[in-house]
């Protein structure tokens, strides 16, 4: 039975995780969620688009309000730590 030869490449350290402010990243999502869902109200109106498209980004925006509640507190938290 042979070994695996030794690695030639030195052992590298982990690479630390960037902070980053969640809060505004869902605040942003949520944002083009709603200029999303104003666009394609203009153009469900206009009978361009069906009214699916519509509900899709107001579903998107609806869920980007409790993520935003959840993102405040999972920022606090972390800041604790």
């Amino acid at each position: 039975m042979t070994s695996a030869a030794p690695s030639s490449q030195p052992e590298r350290d982990p690479i630390e995780p960037i902070q980053v402010d969640l809060a505004r990243v869902v605040a942003v999502g949520t944002a083009a969620w709603g200029a999303a869902l104003v666009v394609c109200l203009l153009l469900a109106v206009l009978s361009v688009i069906s009214w699916t498209p519509v509900a899709v980004c107001a579903t998107g925006m609806v869920l980007g309000f409790p993520a935003l509640w959840w993102a405040h507190g999972h920022d606090r938290m972390g800041r604790r730590l």
